[in-house]
């Protein structure tokens, strides 16, 4: 079943103003488990941060929860079918940590497991690589009231939860992910708040950072001794960053961003080390007391790939610093560094107001290779929301099509340029549950409708996507 990895550069073949990819390059689309499962309270699954989160007055728009999401949890099958459809190769889904460990220790839960048996053996059976994600935000809330990733003992649960999974499900699945985008899970989460569980605190969110990429080493090391054969790798959030103008003070606002961005996870990842100003940056924030000797070598722990999700360009500049009584009090997403200001260029916008930048995909790849590493590369997530209109049961997305088809050409353009890219996921396979958005913004290549039994109707982007899967590339512009 597994996909072998193509060499890096091979079989790049222009065909006139056709773009063929690397053969046995990895198309896949990826979802995420509060997202779209569902059930909530079925089968013995126990509440996450996420489930306490949207159901607190104010902190989701319009009220709205993962309890239903999607309903995956039910639809299982057809949905499984609909990847088929598309001839996906690789779906890369999460396993829900409370449907699995309620209460994130002890005994699995049996019958949260053969969920995800069933998925992993459904997606076998229709010729689709599962890649599997351990973490993608769903703490269970027990471990959040035990204090949470700024605790360190959450990071050997995740370890012992990582055990329970890759025993159930290691001799099905190849591919494992570690976590998806620590960053939002410490800075969104414990930093300004807008993500479950909703802390304020900046030192917490320092502490929770580097307690989740202890976790991802812990885990690394549980795969490696219960699956030596497992391709295993992290899914990290980056960003280009820009100063918006050369002064001075807007180049070394674009050095703190990066540093907190990007540097403050991949340093310890693949260097070993946290880098130094991001450290002397933070020293208002917590003196760094909570790393103890080793644990960045566990988190350096080696890998076999890197997923990189990307979605748009930071573009800073030095602004009038915040008043001091909100300072580093009730925290915020960017710890130490309040007083920078993230600048629009007026280029067009997602309906997430993320601005679309194509040409940042290949400077992001480019760099974690030039600079960081050989491993092969994967963009585990790439994707736009945008407001879809059903018109006679189909759903013309014109702008999401315009943008996959930007960004591949751009992984297109960093695979000729020597980036060992060896496979995409499109976000999202469906619409879904939208963080703290709610139902309101849409990623999906599947239209879902939460109003008529949660319906499923293919867009234009799904059906477009289906033929670059079909033909390994792009057709001529």
């Amino acid at each position: 079943m597994s996909n072998p990895a193509p060499s890096p550069g091979v079989g790049v073949l222009d065909q006139g103003a056709e773009l063929t990819f690397p053969s046995g390059f990895l198309w896949g689309a990826a979802t995420a488990a509060y997202q779209i499962e569902g059930a909530a309270t079925e089968d013995g699954r126990g509440p996450s941060i996420w489930d306490t989160f949207s159901h607190t007055e104010g902190t989701v728009v319009a009220g709205h929860t993962g309890d239903v999401a999607c309903d995956h949890y039910h639809r299982l099958a057809s949905d499984v079918s609909l990847m088929a459809d598309l001839g996906l190769k690789s779906y890369r889904f999460s396993v829900s940590w409370p449907r699995v460990q309620p209460t994130g220790s002890g005994p699995a839960n049996a019958k949260g497991l053969d969920f995800y048996r069933r998925l992993v053996d459904d997606l076998l059976a229709s010729d689709i690589e599962p890649w599997l994600t351990l973490y993608h935000w769903d703490l269970p809330q027990r471990l959040e009231d035990e204090g949470g990733w700024p605790a360190r003992d959450t990071a050997a649960r995740f370890a012992d939860y990582t055990r329970l999974v890759v025993d159930a499900l290691g001799d099905r699945v190849r591919h494992w992910t570690t976590l998806n985008e620590p960053w939002c899970s410490a800075f969104l989460g414990y930093g300004s708040g807008v993500h479950a569980p909703g802390r304020t605190d900046s030192a917490a969110a320092v502490r929770a950072g580097h307690h989740l990429m202890l976790g991802h080493g812990l885990a690394v090391q549980a795969l490696r001794a219960a699956r030596p054969e497992a391709q295993v790798g992290v899914t990290v959030n980056l960003y280009p960053v820009d100063p918006a103008t050369d002064s001075p003070e807007d180049v070394d606002a674009a050095r703190r961003i990066d540093g907190l961005a990007n540097r403050f996870f991949l340093d310890p990842l693949l260097r070993g080390s946290y880098p130094q100003d991001v450290r002397d940056d933070l020293r208002r924030i917590c003196d760094f007391g909570h790393v103890r000797e080793g644990d960045l070598a566990v988190i350096a722990a080696p890998l076999d790939l890197v997923g990189i999700n990307y979605y748009s360009r930071h573009v800073v500049a030095a602004g009038p610093p915040e008043p001091a009584s909100s300072g580093f009090v009730s925290g915020s997403t960017w710890p130490g560094s309040e007083d920078v200001r993230f600048v629009s260029r007026g280029v067009p916008v997602t309906d997430m107001q993320w601005e679309i930048d194509a040409p940042g995909l290949v400077e992001t790849l480019r760099r974690v290779h030039e600079e960081y590493t050989d491993l092969p590369l994967y963009v585990t997530e790439n994707g736009s929301a945008f407001v879809d209109t059903v018109v006679d049961g189909r759903v013309d997305d014109v702008d999401r099509v315009a943008y996959f088809d930007a960004h591949l050409r751009a992984a297109h353009a960093a695979i000729s340029a020597g980036v060992p890219l060896v496979g995409y996921f499109a976000w999202s396979l469906m619409d879904n549950f939208e963080w703290a958005w709610g139902f309101t913004k849409r990623f999906g290549m599947i239209y879902v409708d939460y109003d008529d039994d949660q319906a499923r109707i293919p867009k234009s982007s799904a059906r477009w996507y289906a033929e670059v899967i079909r033909r390994n590339g792009l057709a001529a512009q």
